[in-house]
């Protein structure tokens, strides 16, 4: 009993208390909307939302509707309190109809419109951004919160910086969704201007407002074009308006992959014309990128891409894979932006993207069908890869080429300017008649070739690595066969001119050949280079500058039989890796007739095991 006397006391004083409120707050109410405690009013709005609030024009204030209405003129937005100080908008007139709060409702805005408004929008790496409405980092979706009814903000001068999504924007920007619910009109977004320092515009076209539930995904259309790149698609939200979950079907076609950096704000590389298409799925912080699909030239790329970005640093998880790979239609040459003409190169100046190797962690799975090397294929490549700290890792990677296996491991560490790389491949069993010759159905020689390839060096493209790179490369032929003629040929001698002359296609074997060379600074030097065949031993000096990828290498075949008219000069091996030709340095030369060819047959089992330990190969039988 006396415990029910306390509660109806209690309620009777609350009944008191909140009558006595509701009075004080209409009264105050009529104030304003007659026209007094305007700044009451305007201090009230800016604590509640926590910025800076002026309005240096008219105040009117229709309080006592359904709907209420707030107009005021030269109006200025500040900063919120969880970005630094500054402004987010001034507005020579701003309009807005409210929503008043309900059960389970918050108070929101059915009506709002701007003219003249200069809009600052600044968006910070970890998501804050002046345009919100509450700090994200307490930020609560209300999934019955008022729709917006009816938009008008008409040639507003917009300036963009997002940290976030790498976006510089400045230009006009118009929005227009008229309330017209006997013939509802979609919304429009237009704007253009400089996006990333080129000139852009978009179109961005939506249900309309009148329309628009919370029980229906709301559905839009969008086109951007900039540098010659287009991208359009078609989307939804799921949830109207949570803007943190959104679908979208998207199309880019353009004469450079790399230009989509002037519409999306990501890294990519140089390519020619390309093609991509694919689709997006954001919730909340995790983004995923998938179905995609991606031409450019004879090349070809798809798969999925997923970022969370509620982990420092953000994380990706990458699975690509390719039916045909050509180097050659990735960097600046396929691009068409190559600093002049140059002989065609066999290793690829695509430029590696520092912001890439820095964009945060990942785990990268990577598998083609074929992967083109100047004319050299690799096939069934796979690849997995993990990005640490601005570090890249792959191990390991393995390929078939020209009927051998590949395995390597590479490390890219991009924390510097400029990165360094090192690289760790070893090709066992790669046939040397699968080699792309002329004649391929008569290859000039065969036998199954083992090369180790360990060096490291320093630049954004393989091109710029291998020009500074230091190292060791050894290859060896435990055993094959070639082209008696040019055997002969590397003699310089009667015999080897008539097989070549009646284009004889008669074999030799090839006891042994082992080639080991030297890196520094981009330049590989012959430490060995000795070919045993049973007419001639072949040994060999020079150079290969990996920078021109000029071949400078003088060819030495001494007979081991006797042989007559035989012209002693060295053979010259120049051009470069992806065109070679061969010289011969009558500088040097002299005329036997008769050369008794007393030639030793080369130590094989020295000479393999020599360049096995120089290049730390395995025993093998």
């Amino acid at each position: 009993m006396k415990a029910a006397l306390v509660f109806r006391r209690s309620l009777t004083w609350a009944a008191a208390i909140a009558s006595v409120l509701a009075l004080v707050a209409l009264g105050l109410a009529a104030l304003v909307e007659a026209g007094y405690g305007k700044a009451l009013l305007v201090r009230g709005v800016a604590l509640a939302t926590g910025r800076e609030i002026h309005v240096n024009g008219s105040l009117r204030v229709h309080l006592f509707s359904r709907s209420p209405e707030v107009i005021a003129e030269q109006v200025t937005i500040g900063n919120p309190p969880w970005m630094p100080p500054g402004r987010t908008a001034e507005v020579d007139r701003l309009s807005m109809v409210l929503a008043l709060p309900w059960f389970g409702r918050p108070a929101g805005l059915v009506r709002f419109d701007m003219e003249g408004a200069a809009l600052h929008l600044v968006r910070e790496a970890d998501l804050r951004a002046n345009w919100q409405m509450a700090d994200p980092a307490h930020q609560r979706i209300h999934k019955n919160s008022p729709i917006l009814r009816s938009l008008d903000v008409p040639d507003a001068h917009v300036e963009l910086a997002d940290a976030r999504r790498h976006l510089q924007f400045t230009g006009t920007v118009s929005v227009s969704g008229p309330d017209d619910p006997r013939s509802p009109q979609p919304v429009r977004l237009v704007g253009s201007g400089q996006l990333n320092g080129r000139a852009v515009t978009f179109r961005i076209t939506g249900d309309p407002l009148t329309t628009a539930s919370h029980h229906v995904p709301y559905r839009f259309t969008f086109s951007e074009q900039s540098s010659g790149s287009h991208i359009q698609g078609n989307g939804a939200l799921p949830e109207p308006f949570n803007f943190k979950i959104e679908n979208a079907d998207f199309e880019a076609t353009g004469p450079d992959l790399k230009d989509l950096y002037y519409l999306t704000g990501i890294h990519l590389l140089d390519t020619g014309a390309y093609h991509l298409t694919g689709r997006i799925l954001r919730r909340g912080l995790r983004t995923t990128f998938s179905d995609l699909a991606v031409t450019s030239g004879q090349s070809d790329m798809r798969g999925s891409v997923s970022v969370d970005s509620s982990t420092s640093p953000r994380r990706f998880v990458l699975d690509l894979s390719s039916r045909n790979l050509k180097l050659a239609d990735l960097g600046a040459r396929a691009a068409g932006r190559a600093p002049g003409p140059k002989p065609p190169q066999l290793l690829s100046d695509a430029r590696i993207s520092l912001n890439v190797l820095r964009i945060g962690d990942a785990t990268v799975k990577y598998s083609a069908g074929q992967v083109q090397i100047g004319r050299v294929p690799l096939r069934h490549v796979a690849a997995r890869a993990s990005l640490d700290g601005g570090v890249l890792s792959v191990a390991p990677a393995t390929a078939q080429v020209l009927g051998g296996h590949a395995t390597g491991q590479l490390r890219l560490d991009g924390r510097k300017d400029v990165p360094t790389a090192a690289l760790d491949l070893d090709i066992t069993d790669l046939q040397l008649a699968q080699i792309p010759f002329k004649d391929s159905a008569h290859p000039p020689i065969e036998g199954p070739l083992r090369m180790r390839v360990v060096v490291n060096g320093t630049g954004r493209s393989v091109h710029e690595i291998a020009s500074s790179a230091s190292g060791t490369v050894t290859a060896q032929l435990r055993s094959g066969e070639i082209r008696e003629s040019f055997a002969e040929l590397t003699g310089l001698d009667l015999r080897g001119l008539r097989l070549l002359l009646f284009k004889s296609r008669k074999e030799t074997p090839v006891r042994c050949a082992v080639a080991r060379f030297k890196a520094h600074d981009g330049t590989l030097t012959v430490q060995d280079l000795v070919a045993d065949t049973d007419p001639m031993l072949i040994t060999g000096e020079g150079q290969v500058d990996l920078g021109s990828e000029a071949l400078a290498l003088e060819i030495h075949g001494d007979p081991k039989h006797l042989r007559f008219f035989r012209l002693r000069a060295p053979l010259l091996l120049a051009g470069t890796l992806a065109h070679p030709s061969i010289h011969v340095l009558k500088d040097d030369s002299k005329l036997k007739v008769i050369d008794r060819g007393k030639a030793p047959d080369a130590d094989c089992a020295a000479l393999l095991e020599d360049s096995r330990t120089a290049a730390d190969l395995p025993s093998r039988p």
